[in-house]
């Protein structure tokens, strides 16, 4: 069969890494299938378009792409959280704005996709053409990726209808967990991104069930698999990083593990406010105040440890005082890297009937407020690594040398370390390339480097 017989599937994907992780399997599975993916919209025989449902914003640009596509080709197939979502008639909400859509799926429901692929885009099987990479498709650069340990999430924050979206936990096998890994190292995957919608609850939901890699038992559980994933970077001489970590007490066994260089010093830890009565409106599972011990437990045992946290300012029922004490918090807590968003009502979620709403004037003040501090808390703390030598990760190279990344950056949510070429010309600097920099300046966000 050539290739211009062969179907083709044009894919828009938005949303969070998680998402994005479904965007991955259901294009792994296309190419298994020996499906094409068109790189526009004219070209493709269809386009599924992955979206996102949870905040307004992020539902008007979901819906947009599902229109642009729409009237672009015609043929669209719609899947991830805002598939999920209904209107206050209970009506599907997707259907309702655009009801020429052929079909609409939840978020990880990959063989729901493929299901309505194989009935509006049929492909005869050809075995010389079916074929996929052991570490599947993937929508990142070559050398790093996301590692997506389970789905769903067991909490009900009044603020968050991501459990009505995604449904309870539901934990990987840790051995195919462990398997992708692997496969990803071996495909020269340099930086492993760990991510679930609450990455420390991992294994609650089979009760820590013991499983097997390579001979050996290994348990469902954060700090068994952080373990694991350490020692698996160790031998590729890779990174591994973890995201979404509620600071639950056995956190503190996998500080130690950051110390050798392989797992990072770095916790993406959702605290999203201090005051404990705005944590109880929250329904969140833990306090400022033991938030603060934590921290300072952290990074006594793991001294090289980044934080990087996200906030909400404006919560419903959010008083002055309430908010100082959140500045108080972060000026004590000096969070390394810190996202702050302005309180956004969802459709859905019970904070928006719990209290009073904050006015969107005094929200937007109170983010803006929180960012300045920030600001100043981050070019101290990143002041103080100049004249420091550091390992980075190059992302890509520019006429000044390279763009690249520190143990304390993640991609696209954290700052970067700008690299400036060796004076020496016979050395060449490569994507996906660790190398030892010398820092030589900084500002709120970046720092500045030399490789010589």
């Amino acid at each position: 069969m050539s290739s211009t017989s062969t179907p083709k599937v044009g894919f828009v994907s938005l949303g969070c890494p998680k998402a994005l992780v479904d965007s991955e399997q259901i294009l792994t599975q296309l190419r298994a299938e020996g499906y094409d993916t068109a790189k526009s919209y004219d070209g493709a025989d269809l386009v599924i378009v992955n979206t996102c449902g949870f905040i307004d914003s992020a539902v008007k640009e979901s819906l947009d792409a599902i229109g642009e596509a729409l009237n672009e080709n015609g043929k669209v197939i719609v899947t991830g959280c805002l598939g999920s979502k209904k209107d206050s008639s209970g009506e599907d909400l997707v259907h309702k704005v655009h009801p020429k859509v052929l079909a609409v799926t939840g978020p990880h429901a990959l063989g729901e996709v493929m299901d309505a692929v194989h009935l509006h885009l049929p492909k005869p099987h050809e075995p010389f053409l079916d074929l996929v990479p052991p570490q599947g498709v993937k929508l990142t650069p070559k050398h790093y990726a996301y590692l997506k340990i389970s789905e769903g999430c067991n909490h009900r924050c009044s603020f968050c209808i991501i459990p009505s979206l995604r449904g309870d936990l539901v934990s990987r096998p840790i051995a195919e967990v462990m398997l992708e890994a692997e496969n990803l190292f071996k495909a020269g995957v340099k930086e492993l991104l760990v991510i679930s919608q609450d990455t420390s609850a991992y294994g609650v939901d089979v009760k820590f069930r013991t499983g097997f890699w390579s001979g050996k038992p290994v348990r469902t559980h954060m700090t068994d698999l952080v373990r694991s994933l350490g020692e698996l970077a160790r031998e590729h001489d890779a990174w591994v990083r973890l995201h979404y970590v509620y600071p639950y007490p056995h956190v503190d066994e996998v500080i130690p593990l950051m110390n050798g260089g392989h797992v990072l010093p770095y916790l993406d830890v959702p605290l999203q406010h201090a005051h404990p009565d705005v944590l109880k409106r929250m329904r969140r599972p833990a306090s400022g105040e033991k938030n603060i011990e934590r921290i300072r437990a952290w990074r006594a045992a793991c001294p090289d440890i980044t934080i990087r946290s996200t906030f909400i300012a404006g919560f419903p029922g959010e008083t002055e005082e309430e908010f100082q004490y959140l500045l108080h918090f972060l000026q004590e807590a000096q969070i390394d890297r810190l996202g702050c968003f302005a309180y956004s009502p969802v459709e859905g979620a019970a904070a928006n009937e719990i209290a009073t709403p904050v006015s969107d004037d005094i929200r937007e003040e109170r983010r803006a407020r929180v960012m300045q501090l920030q600001a100043t808390i981050s070019r101290q703390r990143l002041q103080a690594k100049v004249g420091k030598t550091m390992r980075v990760l190059i992302d890509q190279l520019d006429r000044a040398g390279a763009v690249a990344r520190s143990p304390a950056d993640a991609p696209e949510i954290d700052g970067v370390v700008y690299v400036k070429r060796p004076y020496d010309p016979s050395r060449k600097l490569k994507v996906g390339e660790f190398i030892d920099v010398t820092i030589t300046a900084a500002d709120a966000h970046d720092l500045w480097a030399s490789a010589d």
